[in-house]
């Protein structure tokens, strides 16, 4: 399976937030993985009200998805974050963007859309990571 991390100069400096401009994958099987949030499989939330938190447990989540799938993180080729209020808030965008850069190299960061939302599937959810993913 091959990856190209495209970032061209004539757009803004993505690698920085934690992700890339786009991403070219090819490979024989594609994963999509439903959002992930901070619950564990006792569907305790992890994190309690920490944003930065609960984003490095539904990482975790999307980590044991990818793993269950045959993959890993590396294999992830585009994201999809719902955060709840306005994600471009300095300490909102800090804790997401915080998240992604520890779980992925600066030279293999997925394709990423954040997008703000009122609420999540359970009020406790501050944070749902959707992935898609290509394995060879």
């Amino acid at each position: 399976m091959t990856r190209s991390y495209v970032n061209p100069p004539a757009l803004f400096e993505s690698l920085p937030h934690g992700f890339s401009q786009a991403v070219v994958a090819s490979g024989s099987r594609t994963v999509h993985v439903s959002g992930q949030t901070a619950w564990d499989a006792g569907r305790r939330i992890l994190g309690g009200r920490d944003l930065a938190a609960q984003a490095r447990h539904a990482l975790e989540n999307l980590r044991l998805a990818m793993r269950a799938c045959g993959g890993d993180l590396s294999d992830v080729v585009s994201l999809r974050i719902y955060v709840v209020g306005d994600p471009s808030e300095p300490a909102k965008a800090a804790a997401v963007g915080d998240a992604l850069r520890e779980v992925f190299p600066e030279d293999a960061r997925p394709a990423s859309t954040w997008i703000g939302v009122a609420a999540l599937a359970r009020p406790e959810f501050l944070i749902e990571i959707e992935a898609m993913g290509v394995l060879d």
